[in-house]
């Protein structure tokens, strides 16, 4: 895959100029061989795609501090959470995502990849995507892996991912899909009731091509 591919979904939602820089600076970077080719929920977008739209070509920008003060944890943290936006999974889950995915880390997956995602648990105040009950989780797949299927929890109505880590407890299921062949390209529509405010929708996409697992927080707001 090349420089102009990778870029290819991420880089369509940035104005052309911005859009050539990131691309020459996903060029630059040692991109790990785990995680070229694989993907991540672009819409709301995830924790760390968010943080990689906004700020991959201006990741050094103090300005960052006040702005997106949880992006900017997440850069101090481990810039590579971002620039491998697409590597946050585990693999031989066995179903049992509980066990392998502990409260207060199921947005790291677990602290998976030897921490590479650590920031991404931090509680705080994360951007977020206007939403209204019926909405659709749109997932970039890279290597088309498919997804024997995908599970999208969103938090209860009274819990606060400001100010509280996120559990298994605080989250409620409101999509279960079937398998999903080979494609860069999935959506999942979901409806909700009685939700309102900041919520955190919790996607978990089960791979087709082995026993690999994705755990990904899309911080989101009920208009």
């Amino acid at each position: 895959m090349n420089c102009h591919d990778r870029d290819k979904k991420a880089g369509a939602r940035l104005p052309l100029s911005l859009s050539v820089l990131a691309a020459v600076l996903l060029c630059l970077i040692p991109w790990s061989g785990t995680a070229v080719a694989h993907g991540s929920v672009v819409d709301p977008a995830s924790r760390n795609y968010g943080c990689w739209l906004r700020w991959g070509s201006d990741f050094q920008n103090p300005a960052m501090a006040q702005e997106d003060p949880m992006c900017w944890q997440a850069w101090q943290d481990n810039p590579n959470a971002m620039w491998n936006w697409n590597g946050l999974y585990r693999n031989g889950s066995a179903g049992d995502f509980q066990a392998v995915v502990p409260d207060g880390r199921l947005c790291s997956g677990g602290r998976t990849e030897g921490g590479r995602y650590n920031s991404l648990d931090t509680v705080g105040p994360w951007k977020t995507t206007d939403v209204g009950s019926n909405f659709t989780v749109q997932l970039y797949d890279q290597a088309s892996h498919g997804a024997d299927y995908f599970l999208v929890y969103v938090t209860r109505q009274g819990f606060d991912p400001t100010t509280q880590p996120l559990t298994w407890n605080d989250l409620q299921l409101v999509a279960r899909t079937g398998k999903y062949a080979p494609s860069q390209n999935y959506s999942i529509d979901v409806t909700t009731t009685g939700l309102s405010g900041r919520h955190v929708v919790y996607t978990i996409w089960q791979a087709s091509h082995m026993d690999q697992t994705y755990f990904l927080c899309s911080d989101v707001n009920f208009r």
